[in-house]
């Protein structure tokens, strides 16, 4: 995640709308690695003892980053329908400015949704705890369940749909492709790599899905039998996503592996290496 953060920011040439929207990505899985997991980590092992405004402050980061790092999903999600079914509107409707803004409110309605959900505890810290030392947050039946919808059932259903729809335009313009060749010996070698186009697409569309579901599934299946989570290995699986993230989104990017290479052997620090031709 510090490699994309790195790398889009630094190379002007990724400076486009798809990129601003893994960078944000990034930035939210980077934080759910250097805060929630060690914060989780801490509260598991130790007695809480930093006070009940830093563990209420905790709780918000938690829930915030979370509805972040999933709003990032939809949006690039939002971004690839457009970039594939929609070609030719692309490039007016997914400008620079445009994303960015879309980015800014994704983090600001976080903020503001996880503030009303969290308000109580933040009026009160604490008021949850059964003993000394205890940081947790348990909410009532009504709030989890609008927050199951909200931050589950209607990101997966957008994206599913969204996906769905992007495999299918793709193939239909693979086959297309395909049927306007008319000499047999380019046919067969068309065939073979539109098999292969086809092949990734949905290898590729079904990882996303199903890597998403299984990291989010359990936790929230889970949420709705019991209120208070306490689950280890469903809280880290439910936030191994983030670490897969920049693996299922970035590293298909052949700019992301000659941007490690520039990082890596610092050449980034040479001046003007902002402007190096990296696509």
């Amino acid at each position: 995640n510090l490699l994309v953060i790195i790398a889009v920011s630094h190379f002007r040439q990724l400076h486009t709308p798809t990129n601003i929207l893994l960078l944000s990505l990034a930035v939210s899985d980077f934080l759910v690695g250097l805060l929630l997991m060690p914060g989780k980590l801490f509260r598991k092992n130790t007695c809480w003892m930093l006070g009940d405004v830093l563990c209420s402050l905790y709780i918000y980061v938690i829930a915030l980053i979370i509805s972040v790092s999933i709003g990032n999903i939809v949006l690039i999600s939002i971004d690839r329908y457009v970039a594939i079914c929609e070609p030719l509107q692309y490039p007016t409707r997914m400008t620079l400015t445009r994303v960015k803004c879309c980015v800014g409110l994704c983090w600001l309605c976080g903020a503001f949704y996880r503030l009303l959900f969290l308000k109580d505890e933040m009026i009160q810290p604490g008021r949850n705890k059964s003993c000394v030392g205890e940081c947790a947050f348990v909410t009532n039946s009504i709030a989890g369940l609008f927050d199951l919808i909200l931050n589950f059932i209607a990101p997966v259903t957008v994206i599913v749909v969204l996906y769905t729809r992007v495999f299918v335009v793709a193939v239909s313009q693979a086959r297309a492709v395909r049927s306007r060749v008319t000499a047999v010996t380019l046919q067969l070698s068309v065939n073979v790599v539109t098999k292969k186009s086809e092949l990734k697409a949905a290898r590729t569309l079904g990882v996303l899905i199903v890597v998403y579901l299984f990291c989010f599934c359990p936790y929230y299946c889970y949420a709705l039998i019991e209120r208070n989570i306490t689950n280890t290995f469903l809280i880290f699986l439910f936030y191994f996503n983030s670490c897969l993230n920049p693996l299922l989104y970035a590293l298909f990017y052949p700019w992301f592996r000659k941007a490690i290479r520039h990082i890596v052997t610092l050449q980034i620090l040479q001046q003007g290496s902002s402007e190096t031709n990296i696509l």
